[in-house]
């Protein structure tokens, strides 16, 4: 397949990218990777008047901790994240949750940001995105806006995102000491969409858990922060039982959908496995075991 004709435009600041969007009238696609926007074009899902190329915006690429936060410039890529020595000492989740995205190609031209804009229920990223409660940065016309994950993600592959404004930065809380973390997925092949995954994150005071983080990937139209299982384990600990009764939680908290990969019950089923796992290998890692 060939991609519809469009007029393509690489810019070299912000401001000439929302320039461009605006010129256009919401008839413009940024391009980040590539790897979701590209078989769009090829099997003509999308039609746009205009491609912008981010891949010359050199201020949309970094990784800096400020105030206790993460902050990644949109086109980071998924490679420099997984190698990342302040991802990996400060996201832990995001550095393990990171090698579950596809294949080493796809890491190479992938990026954070346009990942979280793309809003694929199933990935990687928004799931971390929504466990650790983070929040992005969106510039547009009226200027710019900070937005946490409920506001952001809106259903399948949709988003509060205007056709004009541009995802210039993804902030991620640091991991506070005391913590333990995983990230379990299950899909047919490594590196194939996830068909359920499970990002979690707890912080221990001695036997007592102070802070619980649970959110899915693949369990309904946009990630889910399982709020009712974190608030199990808050109140009763990570003993086993309690790990337990949590994944029970979760496994009603979820309405996925059922497609030719998976039928919903088999989803529930996986979250209510996955994140038993996932908690268990979390508390490991707090408790100095892991």
């Amino acid at each position: 397949m060939k991609p519809p004709r469009f007029e393509y435009h690489a810019p070299s600041t912000v401001e000439e990218v929302l320039e461009l969007l605006a010129r256009y009238g919401g008839d413009a696609k940024a391009l980040a990777g590539g790897q979701s926007l590209m078989p769009l074009l090829n099997f003509r899902l999308t039609r746009p008047a205009a491609i912008v190329d981010l891949n010359r915006v050199p201020a949309l690429s970094y990784i800096t901790e400020i105030d206790g936060q993460v902050r990644f410039g949109a086109m980071t890529r998924q490679r420099a994240i997984e190698f990342s020595p302040v991802v990996r000492a400060r996201l832990p989740l995001l550095a393990e949750a990171t090698r579950w995205v596809g294949h080493l190609p796809i890491r190479t031209r992938g990026t954070i940001g346009g990942s979280i804009a793309h809003a694929d229920p199933s990935a990687e990223y928004p799931a971390i995105l929504t466990a650790l409660d983070g929040e992005v940065v969106i510039r547009g016309p009226a200027g710019e806006r900070v937005v946490k994950p409920a506001g952001f993600f809106q259903t399948y592959l949709t988003t509060s995102l205007g056709a004009d404004e541009l995802l210039t930065e993804v902030r991620l809380p640091a991991t506070p000491p005391g913590a333990g973390w995983a990230f379990e997925e299950f899909a047919r092949r490594h590196g194939d969409f996830a068909i359920v995954g499970i990002a979690a994150l707890v912080v221990v005071e001695g036997q007592r858990c102070r802070l619980a983080r649970l959110a899915t990937a693949g369990a309904g139209p946009v990630p889910i922060r399982l709020r009712a299982a974190e608030a199990v384990l808050e109140g009763e600990g990570l003993a086993d039982a309690a790990i337990e009764a949590a994944a029970q939680t979760a496994r009603g908290l979820v309405e996925p959908d059922s497609d030719i990969h998976a039928s919903a019950d088999y989803r529930r089923h996986l979250i209510h496995v996955l994140t038993a796992r996932a908690l268990t290998r979390a508390r490991a890692r707090a408790w100095g075991q892991g």
